[in-house]
């Protein structure tokens, strides 16, 4: 479309257009009915292929020079519309253009995927990613004093079922940890598992959660989440025998799936 033909559309045909260019899949017949509105009628061409997802286009880092740089991991966490303005002003080795493009398109996110341009925090798009499964799994460790542990271990605790409460709050917990941690996707999870074992020799108790999904996102928050609120709730049950029990360390033991690989402590 020619900038003559943009502009003879008025501002909500304009809006309508950019909105319809910014979904994963184009409404061809919505689009032609809001360029039939221009004067004159813009030219019809065949398609034009997205830039790559999986490699940034060498012609990107030589517009943009060595003071900018453009991480695989950011330029696909882009969404397509934005790799597309990137690509076309890189195809036309406009330095200057490609300065700007870079400061309201990446800023901040070149430091993390994490944060949008002007540095506020973000949830990364993710819809691009395949699907695959994903494993996790979290530790957590209570230690408490004689006196609480062998009431646990003897389940002499008023508030009842301690083991089973703890692995069932984790279970839960580990269902609702995008309602907790901000920039979490809501993930397809098939298995939450909660192991709880008692360590008699340091009076601790050793938890284990693993999460389990087939999505586009790993699930390591959710096994770490499983695994601190288990420890939390050991707390909450026995703290009249204890209130300075320890929790901790938290961490993160493998994972599994993705595009980052495998990871184990």
């Amino acid at each position: 479309m020619s900038r003559v033909s943009w502009q003879s559309l008025s501002l909500d045909a304009r809006r309508e257009l950019i909105e319809l260019g910014e979904e994963a899949t184009i409404d061809v017949p919505a689009v032609l009915a809001v360029t039939n509105l221009a004067t004159p009628l813009p030219d019809e061409i065949e398609p034009i292929p997205d830039p790559p997802v999986d490699r940034v286009p060498d012609e990107i880092p030589l517009s943009l020079g060595p003071a900018r740089r453009l991480s695989l991991g950011v330029w696909s966490s882009l969404g397509p519309l934005d790799r597309y303005a990137f690509a076309k002003i890189a195809e036309k080795g406009r330095t200057d253009r490609a300065a700007e493009a870079y400061a309201e398109i990446i800023g901040q996110t070149a430091v993390s995927t994490h944060l949008g341009a002007s540095g506020g925090a973000r949830m990364v798009g993710v819809g691009e990613k395949p699907v695959t499964v994903r494993t996790a799994v979290g530790r957590s460790v209570v230690t408490m004093s004689e006196t609480a542990f062998r009431k646990l271990e003897s389940a002499d605790v008023g508030k009842g079922d301690v083991l089973g409460t703890a692995r069932i709050a984790g279970i839960l917990a580990a269902k609702r940890t995008p309602e907790l941690i901000p920039l979490c996707h809501h993930v397809a999870l098939t298995r939450v598992s909660v192991e709880l074992e008692l360590e008699p020799a340091t009076w601790s108790v050793r938890i284990l959660a693993t999460a389990e999904a087939v999505d586009r996102t790993g699930v390591e928050m959710e096994a770490l989440v499983a695994a601190s609120v288990a420890a939390l709730t050991i707390y909450d049950m026995l703290k009249s025998s204890d209130r300075g029990m320890v929790i901790g360390p938290t961490e993160l033991v493998r994972k599994s799936g993705g595009r980052t690989g495998d990871f184990e402590r």
